[in-house]
């Protein structure tokens, strides 16, 4: 007797959590995403400012499926689902399904302005943190040898909008990765010609963070050196230079955007009601209305839950790859499924070295005692012992060295530098 299939599409955090539950239930799992690997996303600021290796945040798929009865995986690009059919539609053909769980997670957002998607960079996959990291390398080495006062600025000027988690984690790695690195690697440039610009459209940092939280994350940031400006919007760039609403024009090569995130471009094609940034609207069990048979999590949902959206992150998506799983276990045993019920373990965002803000089980941290957490607990969520190790280690000779070791440009022909450095 065939065993009923499971299909989950998409293997970020709810793929990956829904996929454990379902591993030896009974049922056949099979799992699809582009790439051949989960990814931490978390971390991928740190490969792009060449704190980690990039296979450090990673772990294959088939590492994972191997361990698990009735469970493979299958790599290909997800174009589709044909609902009625019960088929999900691949780049190079199709796979048939008696269920399936959509976690194809999101994308970035530039709210319509094609100019600033041409022109920034944004940390979703692992070849974008690569990128970055080459391209900050790269205008580095352009620097160091650029006699024009004003491009020479414009080289060592960086952007960065979004003062949410990962905006104030990029900045605040990128400054440390300058002041003590890159001034001893490039002699030639002082650390006063370098600049980091925070921009964020909101009265604060971290929004979702306590006031308290969020004057000490503003406080700590501008310590170290960067410019913070609230309440200003980016309106337009060109490369070589970002507008502000006010009128403000920052020269600048690097523009770092994370100001905004939207459902997979995969949300559109159903057929199926959508909600803001294109989320699918689902049931409180996580389940598309007219067909039950297909449960919706992660970013790509709008699941609501106290009449106000879930919001967009790796622990909501965590929790509902479970209860998805156990929802298709209890339908298989004739049980009822029950709703979604979100249970907030708080969040957290570091900000250098030794200095972080974490809300968890209704306290507060700050500085040294939130980083320690933060450090475990992205330790204890990483996948594998290998990836452990490494990224320990790496924390640990930084912490007593202050050294990033991953200073590689290992593509200078394909980076939005690459075209200044090639025209010199």
């Amino acid at each position: 007797m065939a065993l009923k299939r499971v299909v989950i599409a998409g293997m970020g955090f709810g793929g990956l959590n829904a996929a454990k539950m379902l591993a030896n239930s009974g049922l056949e799992v099979v799992m699809v995403d582009r790439n051949n690997y989960h990814l931490f996303q978390p971390l991928l600021y740190q490969v792009a400012t060449a704190g980690l290796e990039k296979e450090s945040i990673a772990y294959p798929l088939r590492a994972l499926s191997r361990q698990w009865q009735h469970a493979r995986f299958r790599m290909g690009t997800i174009e589709g689902v044909d609902l009625a059919g019960r088929m999900l539609k691949l780049k190079d053909g199709e796979l048939a399904y008696d269920y399936l769980i959509m976690a194809l997670g999101s994308r970035t957002s530039y709210f319509g302005n094609d100019c600033i998607a041409r022109h920034a960079f944004d940390l979703k996959q692992l070849e974008q943190a690569e990128a970055l990291r080459n391209h900050i390398l790269l205008v580095f080495e352009m620097a160091s040898r650029e006699s024009d006062l004003a491009n020479r600025s414009a080289l060592l000027t960086f952007v960065i909008v979004g003062g949410g988690p990962t905006g104030v984690e990029f900045a605040g790695a990128l400054r440390e990765l300058i002041v003590h690195v890159l001034s001893k690697d490039y002699p030639e440039i002082k650390l006063a010609e370098t600049r980091i610009v925070m921009v964020e459209a909101a009265s604060s940092l971290l929004n979702a963070m306590p006031e308290h939280l969020r004057e000490y994350a503003l406080c700590k940031v501008r310590s170290m050196g960067i410019e913070v400006m609230l309440e200003v919007k980016v309106v337009s760039a060109d490369g070589s230079s970002v507008a502000l609403h006010n009128g403000v024009v920052i020269p600048t090569c690097t523009l770092f955007w994370s100001a905004g995130v939207a459902a997979s471009e995969v949300s559109a094609g159903l057929g199926v009601p959508l909600a803001s940034a294109g989320r699918v609207v689902v049931q409180p069990d996580l389940r598309l209305a007219e067909h039950p048979e297909v449960y919706v999590i992660g970013d790509m949902a709008c699941a609501k839950q106290d009449g106000l959206p879930l919001p967009m992150t790796a622990p909501v998506a965590e929790q509902q790859g479970r209860h998805v799983a156990a929802s298709i276990m209890a339908v298989e045993r004739g049980e009822a499924v029950k709703p979604f019920v979100y249970k907030d373990k708080g969040t957290m965002a570091t900000i250098g070295r030794s200095a972080a803000v974490a809300v968890t089980c209704g306290m507060t941290f700050k500085g040294w005692p939130a980083w320690a957490v933060w450090l475990m607990l992205h330790l204890y969520y990483l996948i594998g012992f290998r990836n452990r190790l490494l990224v320990l280690m790496n924390w640990a000779y930084y912490y007593f060295f202050h050294e990033h070791q991953v200073r590689l440009i290992t593509d200078a022909d394909d980076q939005k530098a690459g075209g200044l450095l090639n025209g010199r």
